[in-house]
């Protein structure tokens, strides 16, 4: 039988989450305001940034290859090695507290936006259905091919000469 937190023990947890948060990134650059990105928020905009047009549907065959939280309503699923959807799901879900398992709702092997659903295992809320708003296709092949060749192209450092 598992069970929950009590709500107190939710606010201390929460309260040393904050801490370990506030530790964990570093002090921002000088004369910056905006912390530095998360990992999650630079792999957003990685994904976004070879992410298509809004699309209604993919077809998946219920596997997975794999799938990556990136923020609190988004995140990149993977029906094969090379083919990728970023997933946007209603704003009142928050994907950061996923245990470690999703699924997704579908029929007939079609997953729908606005008609199907990313199911969770939520930490402090247990079982949570959130429904998906939108759909973009990741071209994941351009995205590999472009940083094979950007790490190709970087300079590399001088050798010490002493």
């Amino acid at each position: 039988m598992r069970r929950g937190l009590q709500p107190e023990a939710l606010t201390v947890a929460a309260a040393a989450l904050a801490l370990l948060g506030g530790c964990a990134g570093g002090a921002p650059p000088q004369g910056s305001g905006a912390p530095p990105p998360t990992a999650q928020q630079t792999a957003l905009e990685r994904y976004t940034a070879y992410a298509g047009p809004p699309i209604d549907r993919f077809t998946w065959l219920g596997r997975f290859y794999s799938w990556e939280q990136l923020g609190r309503d988004r995140l990149v699923v993977f029906t094969t090695p090379t083919d990728a959807y970023l997933l946007k799901v209603w704003s009142s879900c928050n994907l950061r507290f996923v245990i470690s398992t999703i699924a997704v709702s579908s029929t007939g092997g079609t997953v729908t936006a606005r008609l199907d659903s990313v199911v969770i295992d939520s930490a402090p809320t247990g079982r949570m259905v959130c429904p998906i708003e939108e759909i973009r296709p990741v071209d994941y092949r351009r995205m590999l091919a472009d940083r094979r060749t950007s790490a190709q192209q970087s300079p590399t450092p001088p050798h010490d000469q002493r």
